[in-house]
């Protein structure tokens, strides 16, 4: 037997192999947390301060599931001036989703029926009396 030939075909195998992974590699999909991740790690300790704010209210928003529907309530706190909803999936950033508040309202509706089931990240950030805060929670469709 000659040995050269067998490491020929041993060498073209594991050539093969490489090429099947990088492959593989090139065609799956990766989804940071966010678009802008790096812009908001510099602007964190903002978010730190906005989280403090939120710790510190007497009643916090609540966030539920109801009916295919998120809802918020901001109940025993002054009107909101301005505010934004963030639906993250972490699965899959084609299911995330926007929606700013209506100001000068305490209980809001968001329609959720056609989204697919499973862990979402509700990020929800207003501002109200010149402070801003920020409220997350996971929620399961």
């Amino acid at each position: 037997m000659n040995f050269g030939k067998w490491i020929l075909v041993a060498f073209i195998t594991f050539a093969a192999y490489i090429f099947f992974l990088v492959y593989v590699c090139v065609k799956q999909d990766v989804n940071l947390v966010s678009k802008d991740y790096y812009h908001d790690e510099l602007r964190y300790q903002e978010k730190l301060d906005q989280i403090n704010n939120a710790n510190h209210l007497a009643h916090p928003p609540s966030i539920t599931i109801e009916n295919g529907q998120v809802k918020i309530s901001f109940e025993g706190n002054p009107t909101i001036q301005k505010g934004e909803l963030k639906i993250q999936r972490p699965s899959s950033d084609k299911l995330d989703r926007n929606f700013s508040l209506a100001p000068e309202k305490t209980n809001q509706e968001f329609n959720l029926g056609h989204w697919k089931p499973g862990l979402y990240r509700a990020s929800l950030t207003w501002a109200m009396e010149g402070k801003e805060f920020y409220f997350e929670k996971q929620i399961i469709l």
